[in-house]
């Protein structure tokens, strides 16, 4: 098992290495709306001063979380990982994003008069979708088979491209929530608007997850590898 983030050092450590090294944390942060997959390069201080937290209170809390022999996805080989990223989020993803697309069209359509009614949100969520096709179909075709083989020369450059990808998903996300006032829904709203405020929910806090384990768990074990085992 993987040494776990010695809590006395963690203002310093970037909030990517604790999420994939701290069980619990990637909870917290998520709770909190500390950015752990595209911004997982910030330590936990500058996560903590950008979000107005009490970065002490912020450490007691991980620290609390973390029990001292748990596992995390840190210490899953990467054969095992990939597969597990490619069942757990790929098709759910896009399964998922075809339903929220229905009930935005069946909101924005049916309260077109509200004032808070996300405007835009279905055209939105197909942008978005059709881009995630393409870049989980890069994935499994080019990056994750590379792996597999232990690297390649191109691996790098592959990496990077995908991390890119992943921003603009971030940045999708942030529109929603901007969107959708935080992906809620009125108090006085129907059904169909309720369940698309729930279901967004659950698709952001996924793909953030999704994200955190390729961006910070995953690729770094590929950062200086061309053809090495890499865990694999």
């Amino acid at each position: 098992m993987s040494q776990l983030v010695d809590v006395s050092g963690l203002a310093a450590q970037t909030v990517g290495r604790i999420a994939a090294t701290m069980p619990g944390a990637a909870g917290i942060f998520q709770e909190h709306g500390v950015d752990f997959c595209c911004g997982g390069d910030q330590t936990l201080a500058d996560a903590a001063a950008k979000r107005a937290l009490d970065v002490k209170a912020l450490i007691d809390e991980l620290a609390a979380a973390n029990p001292a022999s748990a596992a995390t996805m840190d210490d899953v080989p990467s054969a095992q990982l990939i597969e597990y990223i490619e069942t757990r989020f790929h098709a759910v993803h896009l399964r998922e994003l075809a339903w929220l697309i229905r009930l935005a069209g069946r909101v924005e359509v049916a309260h077109k008069d509200n004032a808070v009614v996300p405007a835009g949100l279905a055209d939105l969520l197909a942008r978005l979708r059709a881009e995630m096709t393409l870049h989980q179909k890069r994935e499994e075709v080019v990056l994750f088979p590379m792996m597999l083989t232990g690297g390649g020369p191109m691996i790098a450059a592959t990496m990077a491209a995908m991390r890119a990808e992943h921003d603009d998903h971030g940045a999708s996300l942030s529109a929603i929530d901007r969107l959708t006032h935080g992906r809620s829904a009125p108090d006085d709203a129907c059904a169909t608007w309720r369940a698309l405020s729930t279901g967004l929910t659950k698709f952001h806090n996924d793909l953030v997850t999704h994200v955190h384990l390729e961006n910070n768990i995953l690729f770094p074990r590929f950062a200086n590898t061309s053809a090495a085992d890499a865990r694999a």
